[in-house]
């Protein structure tokens, strides 16, 4: 009918410019047949079909709220099956009328009534939602918007229809694909989580679901967004996430926090080789781990309120030496352990310059609780490159340099040095395998013949310990030793060892019964601490059937010392079984000879320091009285032979 269209949206046909947007997009009739007709019951399956709760008009839009056609059968337009045209036909079947007037039936006046009171519902539940609605056309402008939708950014709902939606929600890794998916028929819905812009100028996190509104023929048409607002969510994330990640007493970011850092950086190597030192191949990153000299002591003495509070100073003033370099994280990884990750490090001497300026942030006191507190640290330095490391491995070689800095005497920082690290790999490997290596038999014994200086005639022999170590091949006592009386395997080595020993000499006793040979055998400080020294040597004598007399234990001049008066005991429990006993290494430690009349010493073995330069015969008589019966391990030449003669009592016991 000409006219019929004028004023019509261009992307809507049938949908008139003065209309209100409700009227055309929420409460719009069905087209009239110049644009083709949808019956009534056809727009009530597509309602039906729809997966979202939109007013069925939505999907089949109205013109002046009438509509002529059938109730019944499939929706057809232009004279199609089922359909009728304007000013004729009547009902396919049944209780309408015939004329060629044509009259709309009592069927689809019930259908259209039925129609506006689904509209009526959907409108109330559209407006009076709490959950944010906006219906967009395929431009990407808002025809429709509910309050809460308003309320949410601030804005009134008129000023928001026929805004672009992407001039309210943030641009910034917006699913494109997906949303052009929607608008082509596609994909039926997506979610997505998205900041909107308030109208005062904060943004608000949403989850927007988009979900697509088809015509009557199935093609595109609107699209329904559902906004909920996920402000309160996202606080209540943020908190979590900062908590999960951060420590609580001193604010900074934890070891979890500092590990996510790290390996970002180790993982984010560019593809263009050549831009810098720090990018594609060069990347490189470093760590200063720190820990504070004496600490625990402060703990202790003041209480940890004192200690914590000493903690949140130390925290400041680190953040504070390195605020400004976004590149530097600084972390507390634990205790009173700290770390500051260098991202895009230069080299190591940068690292070395950022450890020097730890230190002298911690160089003044600490004002705490009235109490004026001096405090250092030890820094271990490692830098290197990405593709050199794992995360795990340059914060292990950061730990352990760190302790080489207090070995090497607190208060300064040590850089990671390779061999160094390669030897104390070694030492952690020979610790381990100790155990085993006993359970195995890789352990030997070799004896070093006593020569006495005054007849020159072997009068025992003393067992030294060696491994046949099936990597590092034979190992000296002074390799692991040291390692087996920090791990505790001394004291089942120790009595194996003694075993062993005492084995031997019967089986020399045995052969050469007019000879009696002793064995001397080291005892360990820890054999005497950890173990019943007493009731092993007992065991081991009872097992082999060596005499008591023939079985000399050696232990160290230091060992003597520890509190409780327990080796003391355990010597004379020994002395009185009647084992021999020497003091090794007499002359390294407090060499205090009044001490030695309360212990049951038979033999001082005198370190070689106890009498070199012992030239003059004057200073050597004042000695001579005093040491008595004595040896000297290593006497080898005339010189320190003739020096140990005057050190030694001509008896035939040594």
């Amino acid at each position: 009918m000409p006219g019929q269209n004028e004023g019509a949206d261009a992307h809507h046909p049938g949908v008139r410019h003065e209309e209100t947007p409700h009227q055309r997009h929420l409460g719009a009739p069905f087209p009239g047949p110049a644009a083709g007709s949808v019956t009534a019951l056809g727009a009530w399956r597509t309602l039906q079909e729809s997966e979202v709760l939109l007013c069925p008009t939505c999907s089949a839009p109205l013109t002046d709220g009438t509509h002529r056609g059938r109730a019944e059968g499939s929706g057809t337009e232009d004279g199609g099956p089922g359909s009728e045209q304007d000013g004729g036909g009547g009902p396919a079947g049944g209780g309408g009328s015939t004329g060629g007037g044509g009259s709309t039936g009592g069927g689809t006046d019930r259908m259209l009534a039925a129609l506006r009171a689904s509209e009526s519902r959907f409108r109330a539940a559209f407006c009076d939602a709490v959950i944010g609605m906006a219906l967009i056309d395929p431009e990407d402008r808002i025809i429709e918007v509910n309050p809460a939708f308003a309320a949410l950014i601030g804005r009134s709902v008129g000023e928001l229809v026929r805004t672009r939606l992407y001039e309210l929600i943030d641009p910034e890794g917006m699913p494109d694909r997906l949303f052009a998916e929607l608008v082509h028929g596609e994909r039926e819905r997506f979610r997505v989580e998205k900041r909107l812009k308030h109208r005062e100028g904060h943004e608000v996190w949403s989850k927007v679901t988009f979900s697509l509104i088809r015509d009557g023929a199935g093609q595109p048409l609107y699209t329904l967004a559902l906004v909920e607002d996920l402000t309160e969510q996202r606080r209540l994330g943020d908190r979590l996430e900062y908590q999960a990640l951060h420590d609580p007493l001193t604010r900074l970011p934890n070891r979890t926090f500092f590990f996510e850092r790290l390996d970002a950086a180790c993982l984010a190597v560019t593809e263009e080789p050549g831009s810098g030192p720090a990018t594609g191949d060069g990347r490189r990153v470093g760590v200063c781990y720190l820990d504070l000299d004496g600490f625990a002591a402060i703990n202790e003495a003041l209480g940890h309120h004192i200690g914590d509070q000493l903690l949140i100073a130390v925290a400041t003033r680190l953040r504070r030496a390195f605020s400004g370099h976004d590149a530097h994280l600084v972390a507390r990884m634990g205790g009173d352990e700290f770390a500051v990750l260098v991202t895009d490090s230069l080299g190591s001497e940068q690292l070395t310059g950022l450890a020097g300026r730890i230190l002298e942030a911690l160089e003044r006191p600490f004002d705490v609780a009235g109490h004026r507190l001096v405090i250092t640290a030890s820094v271990g330095v490692v830098e290197r490159s990405v593709h050199e490391t794992t995360p795990t491995d340059l914060v292990k070689d950061a730990d352990a340099t760190l302790y080489w800095s207090k070995a090497d005497g607190r208060a300064r920082w040590t850089l990671y040095d390779p061999d160094r690290g390669a030897h104390q790999l070694t030492r952690q490997l020979l610790t381990t395998a100790l155990r085993p290596a006993l359970e195995r038999g890789e352990f030997t014994i070799e004896y070093q013949p006593l020569v006495g200086l005054a007849d020159g005639a072997v009068h025992g022999a003393e067992a030294l310990v060696r491994w046949r170590h099936p990597r590092y091949g034979t190992l000296s006592p002074d390799r692991f030793i040291p390692l087996a009386e920090e791990s505790g395997a001394i004291v089942p080595l120790g009595r194996w060892v003694l075993e062993e020993s005492c084995r031997q000499a019967q089986q020399w006793l045995t052969e050469f019964p007019d000879t009696e040979t002793f064995v001397s055998v080291n005892l360990a400080a820890r054999q005497i601490w950890d173990s019943d020294v007493v009731a092993d040597v007992g065991r081991a004598l009872e097992r082999t059937g060596l005499p008591a007399r023939l079985l000399q234990l050696e232990i160290t001049e230091s060992a003597l010392l520890g509190p409780g008066g327990r080796p003391l005991q355990a010597l004379q429990a020994l002395a009185d079984m009647g084992v021999r006993i020497a003091i090794d290494d007499f002359g390294t430690g407090y060499s205090n000879l009044a001490y030695l009349s309360r212990l049951p010493v038979h033999v001082l073995k005198l370190d070689g320091t106890f009498i070199e330069g012992f030239r003059d015969p004057a200073p050597r008589t004042r000695r001579t009285a005093a040491v008595a019966p004595s040896s000297v391990p290593g006497a080898a030449t005339p010189t320190s032979r003739s020096s140990a003669r005057w050190c030694s009592s001509p008896t035939p016991s040594v």
